[in-house]
């Protein structure tokens, strides 16, 4: 092919051109592939989307999306428009995942282990219209509490609640309908105080009223007396005891120690459209949680979440739980870190399917799933602990320190019952106080 001056090849022009042209792109591949470390970005293909929403609660647990935000893990794994956006109630956040981002809602949330579940199985849907999720990671262990209110402090209710069994009962006779309070029906906070409740003697669906109230509420209906009892996440515990309201009976952590709890979980369309831009979400989350995991950094922590925008709560509020000190509030103190929240410690993080069996489990104990659900085949398209590997190994976990098997095994809980995910048939027939057969 001819140059401008008629002679075929290039010329010493063309070549300058062309050699400015190589080093110019060389350098912009190089700068792109810099922004995205941990090979989240492999040769000129990344996340299909830099977008993401996900929704929060004010709860201590959401700290990894709040620190990826922060941090600009999300950035750093080329999802540079990530909003992570405060949501209301657990109702507020269902609402908004049925819509997804394209409609005004979120892609994907910090949530209640179940609630994927029970979206995907369109049993707290609007007209009941499944709505597929995945779970990508679980978010934490431990770090929820039961609170009593102060006038009742004097019954010695602790993790034993069969105490409140009899003042209860007084309540009723004299005309009046103890509550406790969860925040989403048969979600974690609702599935552990109704264990406590049951392995008291007291049937959470006879002897009490269960009532919903958001998470950053609890306290202030405490205050007035809107119930007697109630279980949330921190670290509206923590501040119910610094207000001098009430008093924490048990954490969470008490009654099962290592408990799961909170997951990421994102809607089956966004990741299936998106699977890359996925894994950068779960990288960034990932690297979160080692961060929010490591104590030296639990002060920073809790001045980040405890901003405006975020939980907008005291810092004093939020820290000593972190670190595993937990004044209950009725003269007992501990300083545990082993007890404390877990973020990644002990595979904190892992989406075990035989915790989401629990949980499934729990469901059906109190008539909220039905008794025939397949719970195989439905953890089997929710939980995506394929994703969580991959991922982990992107970030640079090495394969020895990642869990051997999606089951962690027979769990054993504070009155001694025994759940083994290889038989929960057998489980849910050594309960006493149950709706199922």
């Amino acid at each position: 092919m001819a140059n401008r001056n008629g002679r075929k090849g290039l010329g010493r022009r063309d070549l300058l051109k062309s050699a400015s042209g190589v080093a110019a792109t060389a350098a912009l591949m190089s700068a792109v592939r810099a922004s995205f470390p941990g090979g989240a970005f492999a040769q000129t293909s990344g996340p299909e989307t830099n977008k993401v929403t996900l929704g929060f609660i004010a709860l201590t647990d959401s700290s990894p999306l709040i620190i990826a935000k922060e941090k600009k893990l999300f950035d750093k794994y080329g999802i540079t428009d990530a909003n992570v956006a405060k949501q209301a109630s657990w109702g507020t956040t269902r609402d908004n995942t049925v819509l997804g981002s394209s409609s005004g809602g979120v892609d994907g949330a910090h949530i209640l282990t179940p609630k994927p579940y029970q979206m995907s199985l369109g049993l707290t849907t609007p007209e009941n219209k499944p709505v597929p999720m995945y779970i990508l990671s679980r978010l934490n262990t431990n770090g929820q509490a039961i609170s009593v209110a102060k006038d009742l402090m004097s019954t010695g209710a602790t993790v034993n609640a069969a105490p409140l069994k009899e003042a209860f009962a007084k309540m009723k006779a004299a005309g009046k309908d103890p509550k406790c309070a969860m925040t989403f029906r048969g979600g974690t906070h609702d599935l552990w105080i109704r264990y406590w409740l049951a392995a008291g003697g007291i049937d959470p669906d006879k002897d009490v009223s269960t009532i919903v109230v958001p998470p950053p509420q609890m306290v202030a209906n405490m205050k007035v007396g809107s119930m007697e009892a109630f279980c949330v996440g921190e670290p509206w515990n923590e501040q119910l005891v610094n207000q001098g309201i009430g008093y924490t009976a048990c954490t969470t952590g008490d009654i099962w120690k290592d408990h799961p709890e909170k997951s990421l979980a994102m809607r089956a369309e966004w990741v299936d459209k998106n699977p890359k831009a996925a894994l950068a979400v779960l990288q960034a989350v990932l690297e979160a949680a080692q961060w929010c995991d490591k104590l030296e950094n639990g002060k920073e922590l809790a001045d980040i979440v405890g901003k405006r925008q975020w939980f907008n709560c005291p810092p004093s509020d939020i820290i000593n739980r972190i670190e595993g000190k937990v004044n209950y509030g009725d003269g007992r103190k501990i300083d545990n870190r082993d007890l404390s929240m877990k973020f990644w410690r002990d595979h904190a993080s892992y989406p075990y399917q035989s915790h989401e069996l629990w949980f499934l489990t729990e469901n059906q104990r109190w008539g909220m799933m039905a008794a025939d659900l397949d719970t195989k085949a439905i953890i089997g398209k929710v939980n995506r602990e394929d994703l969580w590997r991959e991922a982990a190994k992107a970030i640079g976990v090495p394969a020895n320190q990642m869990p051997a098997g999606v089951s962690r095994g027979k769990e054993t809980f504070f009155d001694g019952k025994v759940f083994d995910p290889a038989d929960p048939k057998a489980y849910l027939a050594a309960l006493q106080i149950k709706k199922v057969a």
